[in-house]
């Protein structure tokens, strides 16, 4: 238990609540990344803890906007900062969290330890409904655990501090507990991800309760372990918002879209050019993320490396004049949304579009040309956020949308994609991976109906079996199979079931689990590492073993896999 300061506050007020969100998105910063290494599986898609860091810090930055004083106000401007900054589905959930903690705050100018410990469960209630099929031993067993231990400690008379602390106390146990829930934890040796980076940013609301102020200090004791201890604390708001928003006042971010894109070296080279750099994406496609004094001269390097898309500045310091004008203001781009933007400057609608997401600009090439009228770049390490894909959605001159996520980690932000666009009716169609993105597509008939088209394309999913191979990242055990950091690994709809020092083996071995020669088409996806001559065995191999399969080969260009097939 961390010790109380010396006055502790009895009730929480907006500005507080300002200060906790700011905190706990600077423990979480500075923790990110070992969130992210708690991956189950030893493949190169660990995001977890940036997803959590990047939603909880757009819930700070809109929280940040409201003037007044009202806990109820504040609360629901992070809840929809969030909703709008949710990405993977650990961002959703904490998305789901922070909604229904405003809910429970709202109308409230203060609250109360009683008060808050009940938004807390309020909260939990609310991510449990949000997730179809909910499974313990996750960031909503842990949040489970710290909204009852928060109940209990707050009805027995304790102050906030005291009821946040016990909260986070039984949470840190619960944490404990998750590789006994999931054998798939206990087996790759971590804890649930989810459940730290909510730890985590709970640690940091703490931190400004007691006063601490030196996050770098006592955030470097974490430890992510199967016992771990998140004992992070932070700067107080003030002292965090000076630092940070007045040296560095402008939100900057954009995607650059090019040839031979080094994110290494453009990471090296705008280390010090701002604060909470973020730096990811393939050759072709980088996100850039970074606060700085002078958006320009970031604008300036980037364009060295290729062309600028959806740059987005934001001035941190500027604030509404106050809710009333923020609630009109809301009013006014509603109407305007539905009276101009669904005309699209005079361009007539059609019935339904389609937004698709994918990494790789041959797999975006092939989404074009098939009739995806926008395509969201993202995947694996890059989810895009849910404000992303509503602005896709906004592109596209339709009454209905659909969306093909093409990523298990993608669906639940796309479904809150639903919340957020009024103006257009949103149909989000569960597509796992690029092969069953692609044949939900072919299944589409602009001609046809809503509901149709709705059952054809979700129909379409079950008719092609994804698989990729990529190479793993640790030493691992899974199941029967003993990997070591660096084999490559095949998996068909996200397991592993093959491994090996050899790209063609591997290859070779998923395909045939995969069942291909019982199939009428072999579709090939290759990534941007993968050799060309590679490639061209594998396809002799295919021809030879079945030359009357039907075998087609794509430059996907996509990162981090070597390959991406789908058989049907």
């Amino acid at each position: 238990m961390r010790p109380a300061a010396a006055k502790v506050t009895s009730v929480l007020d907006g500005q507080l609540w300002r200060q906790m969100m700011a905190s706990g998105a600077k423990a979480l910063e500075l923790k990110k990344h070992e969130v992210d290494a708690l991956n189950v599986f030893p493949v190169p898609d660990g995001d977890t803890g940036t997803n959590m860091y990047l939603t909880i810090q757009s819930a700070a930055r809109d929280a940040e906007k409201i003037t007044g004083k009202s806990i109820g106000e504040v609360a629901a401007a992070a809840s929809m900062g969030s909703l709008m900054g949710a990405r993977g589905n650990s961002g959703v959930i904490l998305s789901q969290l922070l909604r229904g903690i405003a809910k429970g705050l709202e109308g409230l100018n203060t609250a109360n330890a009683l008060q808050v410990a009940q938004a807390l469960q309020a909260g939990v209630d609310t991510a449990y409904k949000a997730v179809m099929k909910p499974v313990e031993g996750t960031i909503l067993t842990v949040s489970k655990e710290t909204a009852r231990a928060a109940l209990a400690m707050a009805k027995s008379g304790g102050s906030l501090l005291e009821t946040l602390q016990e909260a986070e106390q039984k949470g840190l146990k619960s944490l404990a507990k998750t590789p006994e829930m999931l054998p798939v934890l206990k087996q790759a040796g971590v804890v649930d991800a989810g459940g730290q980076g909510f730890l985590v940013i709970l640690g940091g609301w703490i931190a400004v309760l007691t006063g601490e102020t030196s996050i770098s200090d006592t955030m470097s004791e974490t430890e992510s372990s199967l016992k771990p201890n998140v004992e992070g604390s932070t700067a107080t708001r003030q002292e965090f918002m000076q630092i940070e928003n007045l040296d560095y006042p402008y939100c900057t971010e954009f995607l650059v879209k090019g040839t031979d894109l080094r994110v290494e070296q453009m990471k090296q080279d705008l280390l010090d050019r701002g604060d909470c750099l973020l730096v990811v994406g393939t050759s072709e496609v980088v996100k850039i993320h970074v606060h700085v004094k002078n958006p320009g001269k970031i604008l300036d390097y980037a364009i060295q490396w290729g062309s600028l898309h959806q740059v987005q500045i934001h001035n941190m310091l500027e604030q509404n004049e106050n809710m009333a004008h923020a609630m009109k203001e809301n009013e006014t781009t509603e109407d305007l949304q539905t009276d101009t933007k669904i005309e699209h400057q005079g361009q007539p609608l059609k019935e339904f579009g389609v937004v698709a997401v994918a990494m790789g600009q041959g797999i975006a090439d092939v989404f074009i040309s098939l009739g995806a009228d926008e395509v969201v770049f993202g995947g694996q390490t890059m989810n895009p956020s849910t404000e992303d894909l509503a602005e896709a959605v906004r592109k596209v001159p339709a009454r209905q949308v659909f969306i093909l996520p093409n990523n298990g980690n993608i669906i639940m932000a796309a479904r809150q994609v639903k919340d957020v666009v009024q103006e257009r009716e949103v149909h989000v169609i569960s597509s796992k991976s690029i092969p069953q993105g692609i044949s939900a597509l072919l299944s589409f008939n602009s001609e046809g109906e809503a509901e149709t088209n709705i059952k054809n394309m979700e129909r379409g999913l079950s008719s092609v079996r994804s698989g990729e191979v990529t190479y793993a990242v640790r030493d691992s055990q899974y199941g029967d199979l003993t990997i070591s950091d660096g084999d490559i690994l095949g998996l068909i709809e996200d397991v592993i079931v093959s491994t090996g020092k050899s790209l063609y083996e591997v290859a070779q071995s998923t395909l045939d689990k995969m069942e291909w020669k019982t199939h009428d088409l072999v579709t090939i996806f290759y990534g941007e590492d993968t050799k060309l001559e590679e490639v061209e065995r594998l396809q002799d191999w295919l021809r030879e073993e079945n030359p009357s399969i039907e075998v087609e080969v794509h430059p996907g260009r996509q990162p981090l896999y070597y390959y991406i097939f789908g058989v049907e």
